[in-house]
């Protein structure tokens, strides 16, 4: 096959595009800039120019392909204040795909989260998002949409990933957490840290994706997640033993203060399960669990460095 990939020098991006070329699949991945194209050419992929704006791209690339992986995700302004505009951004490029991929039978395939979708229990692919208005909702109501191109005859599947997905060279909210620590001499968690976060290992994510593209039946919801879910409070524990700073309890009320942006997503209690995802397309998580890949300490060493 030969599929188109947004996202794809980003951080799942560039572990889905060797999975792929790995299981015999061609790549034309979406470049914004010389440094994205450069990191493509490098992997062995098609070079297409251009942004999730640029909708007659992504159009031609769609139609060119024999489907399609959409990873991209305007993150820059997305945490810096317009997770609203991200989002509306996000269902323009989708709405776009749809259109392109219409009456093909052609895979698509969209990258979501999983946080959020069922408060006090452990989430399922079963579970959908509620749509409030909220910004979150925008880009939850883009995922229900891109579900629903299976009835415009389209093999459309979405993941949902875990909040972390982790691995060597993650900027991510593991990453945050511990400049945080580093910055703060203390390894925090908001306050009895017994809250959970799903996690998966970044190169056990690009196989599903690898998955979802090859065999998802239309309409699929599967589950980015390894790890059903990893306590705030350990998370905080391991970073604190490798930066030998102390671990601590930070009050509710003291979180955004001490976490900055991070913390109106540190205290989320978000278990979810991968049960029906591995028993639909096999998937097994090989990788290591999160508080191991902590443990091996390349979350220090680069801020050592």
């Amino acid at each position: 096959m030969r599929i188109f990939v947004t996202g794809a020098s980003g951080w799942i991006g560039s572990a889905v595009v060797p999975e792929l070329i790995g299981a015999g699949h061609r790549v034309a991945g979406l470049a914004r800039s010389d440094s994205s194209a450069a990191a493509l050419a490098e992997a062995g992929a098609e070079i297409v120019r251009g942004t999730v704006d640029d909708f007659d791209v992504l159009r031609g690339a769609a139609e060119a392909s024999d489907g399609v992986i959409h990873l991209a995700f305007k993150h820059d302004i997305a945490f810096s204040g317009d997770f609203q505009g991200a989002a509306e951004a996000d269902r323009r490029a989708v709405d776009t795909f749809g259109d392109a991929l219409a009456g093909t039978g052609r895979p698509f395939v969209l990258a979501s989260g999983v946080a959020g979708l069922a408060p006090g229990r452990t989430a399922t692919e079963r579970d959908m998002p509620t749509i409030d208005g909220s910004p979150a909702s925008v880009r939850a109501a883009t995922s229900l949409a891109a579900l629903a191109l299976a009835e415009r005859g389209i093999r459309s599947s979405v993941v949902r990933l875990s909040p972390t997905c982790h691995g060597e060279g993650d900027n991510g909210f593991m990453a945050t957490l511990t400049g945080i620590a580093r910055a703060k001499g203390v390894s925090g968690y908001i306050g009895d840290g017994a809250n959970r976060w799903p996690a998966v290992h970044r190169l056990d994510a690009a196989r599903l994706f690898g998955l979802a593209v090859e065999k998802a039946p239309a309409g699929s919801v599967l589950h980015g997640v390894a790890e059903e879910g990893v306590a705030i409070r350990d998370i905080a524990g391991v970073i604190g033993r490798h930066l030998g700073v102390p671990v601590a309890s930070i009050a509710p009320e003291d979180a955004a203060a001490h976490f900055g942006w991070l913390g109106g997503f540190l205290g989320l209690d978000a278990p979810a399960s991968h049960a029906l995802t591995g028993e639909l397309l096999d998937w097994r998580p090989t990788r290591p669990g999160l508080l191991d890949d902590l443990d091996a300490g390349h979350y220090f060493k680069a801020a050592d460095a």
